[in-house]
């Protein structure tokens, strides 16, 4: 959803309304991805200049489109939904680039993250 976003400048609510049901979530995971794409969405702006701070010689608007989003629903998650360990949330990142990619993207997008799962500890010490 994030994706359809970014390259068909579809609107969040749009998407919630209308594609949302047809994930067959129920429940929790159902709340957990609304949560996710909601939250990453809505906080777009800022997750981007997070993301740029990390990538050297990479502006957003080059990078894959699913790559960018990838990592902007890793970054919302690493910062917002702590009880999440930050190991999961690259391992998980890094699959899904993996999968649906391009054959370098689970590094780049590992790379990326890797230096950007700092702002977690910079966050909980109150100086982000």
């Amino acid at each position: 959803m994030l994706y359809l976003c970014d390259t068909c400048g579809l609107l969040c609510d749009d998407l919630v309304q209308e594609y949302f049901e047809s994930l067959g979530l129920e429940g929790n995971s159902r709340e957990f991805a609304r949560e996710l794409f909601v939250g990453a969405q809505g906080k777009r702006q800022v997750l981007d200049k997070l993301i740029g701070a990390y990538t050297q010689n990479w502006e957003l608007d080059r990078m894959a489109a699913v790559d960018r989003n990838i990592l902007r629903l890793a970054t919302f998650e690493i910062l917002n939904m702590t009880e999440t360990p930050i190991n999961v949330i690259i391992d998980e990142a890094v699959e899904i680039a993996k999968r649906y990619s391009t054959i370098d993207s689970g590094k780049f997008v590992n790379g990326i993250l890797d230096k950007l799962k700092q702002e977690r500890k910079t966050q909980k010490t109150g100086t982000v």
